[in-house]
């Protein structure tokens, strides 16, 4: 609290710049309205009774609905609650996620509303009108922002919460094409990695919904109609406005909700970025590394259903904290010149050290996304710079020998202790940042073999896995062994296609140049030849000496 009189103090001494550290960090207080559940609780009965007017405003607007009352939104409520607590996985259910829901839940109904109002002024029949809903819009927004079972769960609760809104003999046609076509839009948009490809999916959208146009006999409403082409493709153009509203939706909610859809990750991902940049001039070896790093998390998660492509765009910026001092990691040194050589151990492990906390410096002034600067804070964990922490532990042997025979006094005994050689952390709170982790550490040390085979590259892979779990490094994550062995399968599938061997291929015969030739030809014509064709040569050979004689 009372931090900047110190720093005061500390400034007049001399002992500091007088400037604080950007923080990245999330107070008790916001993690408790992240996770509590009686937060989440207050937050189920505040979009109860939210939902519940807006459906009497909806209702109201809509002659020959069904309406909605207390009850019977309390009846969905209470079963949409106990599903959410007891059905959904605790990483998938933070409270952020109940108010995305509802708020998704929302926008559905009250497009829904309007689309069912427009019909009723145009006189078409409701049982037609219901087939023109934007049914698919709720699920699709969550699917792209939360994953397949949340977008299942509100398409669900959805389509029951907006029955209310048809007449009574239209409630289960509505219900069955809500759920179908929003359970067809959860699963054309689950995978999208493109805005473009949101088109497509509003066209499997409305194919579904003209499906159930035959299946509901509502062709003859177009058949009877003036502008049968127009009506038999309505189905067919709602399901692409309806992707198209989801797509203009997205940026805005994700913004609101500090989320970012696969999509936005791969747009992330541009290596023309102005840090990517930098690193690859200041930083040539690092950038490299990050690169490969990438590479390798990328496939672990894909082997485990994690976010490939997030772990793909946080292993580019984990470590631009190096951007600082790049000469001073192994990557970017000279080999003539190592700047460590001048510094004590522990300076050496402090320089290292800071890269994580200049990495978050630097993600945080230019607006990085927050999965980022989680990632940068905790891919190294609190594990230990072991390389330097020897060499302190050895320079502390080779001192207290000194001073055994009193070439040094004990006071220049340094105190080595772990603490003083680890990353400030956290460990890895998530899989996608354990994935990281464990993908940086096995690259470096992958560039320690010499002829790397199946079975060494297995064994160093193994071997950083066992460490970590021995560190305790991956105790706050969620990654269980099944998991932590494919990764381990994945590392070493990737490591061998990288480093695999090269063919030593045979040189080819060099051509000998026109000027070669005529220079052999006449060294040939100046050497005698045999007159009677023999091949040998005139030249007196020398006189050879019988000695048995």
């Amino acid at each position: 609290m009372f931090d900047f009189i110190k720093r005061a103090q500390l400034t007049r001494k001399g002992l500091s710049c007088g400037k604080t550290r950007r923080k990245h960090l999330q107070g008790e207080f916001l993690e408790t309205l992240r996770c509590n559940p009686m937060v989440g609780l207050g937050l189920f009965v505040s979009a109860f009774i939210g939902i519940t007017v807006l459906l009497k405003i909806l209702g109201a607007n809509l002659p020959g609905a069904t309406g909605a009352s207390f009850i019977f939104t309390a009846a969905v409520f209470l079963p949409a609650a106990v599903h959410w607590y007891l059905s959904l996985p605790a990483d998938v259910r933070p409270n952020g996620h109940v108010v995305l829901v509802f708020c998704a839940v929302v926008l559905h109904l009250a497009a829904v509303g309007v689309v069912l109002s427009y019909g009723h002024h145009r006189s078409w029949p409701p049982s037609y009108t219901l087939l023109l809903a934007p049914h698919a819009l709720g699920p699709v927004i969550l699917c792209m922002l939360a994953g397949r079972r949340i977008s299942l769960f509100g398409a669900v609760y959805a389509t029951l919460l907006g029955s209310c809104l048809v007449p009574p003999d239209t409630i289960l046609p509505y219900i069955a094409t809500g759920l179908s076509v929003g359970f067809v839009g959860v699963y054309v948009t689950q995978r999208i990695r493109r805005r473009s490809r949101l088109l497509t999916s509003g066209l499997y959208i409305g194919a579904a919904a003209s499906v159930f146009m035959v299946l509901f006999s509502q062709t003859s409403v177009a058949l009877n109609s003036d502008h049968q082409a127009l009506l038999f493709l309505s189905p067919l153009l709602s399901g692409i406005l309806t992707a198209m509203l989801a797509g203009a939706l997205l940026p805005a909610l994700e913004s609101l909700f500090q989320m970012t859809t696969t999509i936005s990750w791969l747009e992330l991902g541009d290596l023309n970025h102005p840090l990517m940049k930098r690193l690859s001039i200041e930083a040539p070896g690092t950038y490299h590394h990050s690169l490969v790093v990438a590479n390798l998390a990328e496939a672990a998660a894909e082997s485990i259903s994690a976010n490939a492509s997030m772990c793909r765009v946080c292993a580019y910026f984990h470590d631009i904290g190096k951007l600082t001092k790049p000469e001073y990691f192994i990557e970017n040194m000279d080999p003539d010149d190592n700047p460590h050589d001048d510094l004590t151990a522990r300076m050496s492990a402090l320089v290292l050290i800071a890269h994580v906390k200049d990495g978050v410096d630097i993600a945080i002034k230019h607006g990085l996304n927050s999965r980022i600067i989680d990632v940068i804070e905790q891919h190294h964990g609190n594990s230990l710079v072991y390389f330097f922490y020897r060499r302190a532990l050895d320079q502390k042997k080779e001192i207290l020998r000194l001073v055994e025979e009193d070439k040094a006094r004990e006071d220049d005994v340094p105190e080595v202790t772990e603490d003083g050689f680890r990353y400030p952390g956290p460990r890895p709170q998530f899989k996608e940042a354990a994935i990281i982790s464990l993908a940086d550490a096995v690259e470096s040390a992958s560039r320690t073999l010499a002829k790397p085979s199946l079975t060494r590259v297995e064994q160093l892979v193994e071997e950083i896995v066992r460490n970590r779990i021995l560190d305790h490094q991956l105790d706050e994550c969620d990654l269980t062994l099944a998991e932590l062995g494919d990764i381990k399968a994945s590392f070493v599938k990737t490591l061998m296609s990288m480093l695999h061997s090269r063919i030593h291929y045979p040189k080819a015969p060099r051509e000998e140049t026109p000027s070669e030739v005529a220079r052999k030809h006449a060294k040939d014509s100046r050497e005698p030849k045999d007159p009677e064709g023999s091949g040998t040569s005139t030249k007196p050979q020398p006189t050879k000496v019988n000695h048995a004689a």
